[in-house]
């Protein structure tokens, strides 16, 4: 089973979900909104991708940050997105690790099928 990861009432997550649903792909959802993220599962993503590729920077969160506020490193980073859920992309779906972060639909059938 697939756990991802984001927030219930963002378009990419609701498209992201009703693909997942439509084709059978068991999954766990964790909004990050509502429940938070611990600073060890932002770490253990760090792991396995650029701080850069885990932060939204085309949300409106980011866009809201002063030139100071933004991140310029793995550990500012993790900092914003642990203030700041929803300055995580989203989804991130992980198995054993990330699997796929972001909605794309033929990314998506090449993973999943």
């Amino acid at each position: 089973m697939y756990k991802v990861y984001g927030i219930a009432n963002c378009d990419t997550m609701k498209k992201a979900m009703t693909w997942l649903k439509e084709n059978d792909i068991p999954f766990e959802f964790h909004d990050y909104k509502k429940k938070g993220i611990d600073k060890e599962k932002v770490q253990e993503w760090l792991t396995q991708k650029p701080w850069d590729v885990l932060i939204n920077r085309a949300g409106t969160t980011w866009k809201k940050l002063s030139e100071e506020e933004k991140a310029t490193d793995a550990e500012t980073a993790t900092e914003l997105m642990l203030a700041k859920p929803s300055m995580i992309k989203r989804p991130i779906i992980e198995g054993d690790n990330i699997v796929m972060m972001g909605f794309n639909v033929d990314n998506y059938q090449e993973v999943f099928k």
